[in-house]
């Protein structure tokens, strides 16, 4: 007797999941806020810090540091975090940024800037502008000298400059060095506390500390720029000095982030595609699964055009899987009959029916 067991049709299990990212519009709002937040922080600190007895340096480095701290943890997660053309640039270079993200970063974050140094230059009190200047606290009694006290500058424009009558004048080459060296080390510490490698919980809190005190260090030199973003809308309300020096503070902060960046990618750069502090881009992930064991089908369009964009991508641990459960197919032999004269079943032996 024998049972023909044919193997049930073949199941095909299909599978897309697609897990979002933040849209560029959304990216480049959160990138325009926190730009905003640090440049109102920092130039708002500046603008008043020097009547309220504190002094400027120190309260302008907390500012800025908190400022970034508290910015990153807000929307970090949406953008990256970036905040400043340099950063964007080092994240770039060092493999961390798409290229194409790049300008429409650079426009949120000078806008942001902008913005932020609008509203002060907006709320400027002009009845005090005579009484500052016969105080000798502003040369003339305009917002536009009143604002340049927040504005990045060398030479004769050096804070320390400015405060020992000349006795201390940092011109442009030590302007520009001190400021490749800070923003180098600024954009390299964000590239590492932010790897996956690293995997801090305090990246936030590291850039922010980094910043306060780098702040202190370039302030004496050139009231500290490290962000272009933020010496463009300083000096676009300052008095005319301010923009004939603004090249120093656009070029200085972007050669440091290359330097940076470069670095990284010699001695601790891993092919793991990840946006600093910003959540994964959106990956479509598509699964054929044939339940009989037989070969999946060959990859879909959408598949190889992922991979060949995004060939170091990692799916992210959020995109469920498919559990694929094995059906074991058996077929019952067809048993011999006994053979001529025994008349003694082959089964008899052990008293067991034939196995499968």
């Amino acid at each position: 007797m024998s049972q023909d067991t044919s193997a049930p049709d073949a199941v095909v299990v299909e599978e897309a999941t697609v897990v979002v990212g933040p849209s560029l519009l959304a990216r480049l709002g959160a990138e325009a806020f926190g730009s905003f937040f640090l440049v109102l922080s920092i130039l708002g600190v500046g603008l008043y810090g020097r009547f309220t007895g504190a002094g400027l340096v120190l309260p302008v480095a907390l500012a800025g540091g908190i400022a970034l701290l508290a910015a990153i943890a807000a929307v970090g997660h949406v953008s990256g975090g970036h905040f400043n053309p340099a950063v964007t640039l080092g994240a770039a270079i060092g493999g961390r940024t798409a290229w194409r993200d790049v300008l429409p970063y650079w426009l949120a974050q000078i806008v942001g800037g902008i913005i932020a140094s609008l509203i002060l230059f907006a709320t400027l009190p002009s009845a005090a502008l005579p009484i500052l200047q016969q105080n000798a606290v502003i040369a003339d009694a305009t917002k536009q000298a009143f604002i340049s006290g927040t504005a990045n500058g060398f030479g004769e424009h050096s804070p320390l400059a400015a405060s020992t009558s000349g006795a201390f004048s940092f011109e442009w080459f030590s302007a520009f060095l001190i400021e490749v060296v800070v923003t180098a080390i600024f954009v390299g510490v964000i590239l590492g506390v932010t790897d996956k490698r690293s995997n801090s919980k305090l990246a936030p809190t590291a850039i922010g500390l980094s910043l306060a005190t780098l702040l202190l260090i370039a302030a004496p030199f050139t009231n500290g720029s490290l962000n272009p973003a933020r010496s463009i809308a300083a000096a676009i309300f300052s008095d005319s000095w301010a923009l004939s020096q603004l090249w120093l503070f656009i070029v200085a902060p972007l050669v440091g982030a290359a330097i940076a960046a470069l670095f990284y990618r010699a001695f601790a750069f891993a092919p793991v595609q990840d946006d600093l502090l910003a959540e994964d881009e959106v990956f479509v992930v598509e699964e054929e699964t044939d339940v009989t064991g037989a070969p999946a089908a060959a990859p879909t369009a959408a598949v190889v055009a992922e991979e060949a964009a995004s060939p170091a991508v990692e799916v992210p641990e959020a995109v469920e899987t498919v559990e694929v459960t094995e059906v074991e197919v058996t077929e019952v032999a067809e048993t011999e009959a006994p053979e001529a004269g025994t008349g003694k079943d082959p089964s008899d032996e052990d008293g067991t029916a034939p196995k499968a």
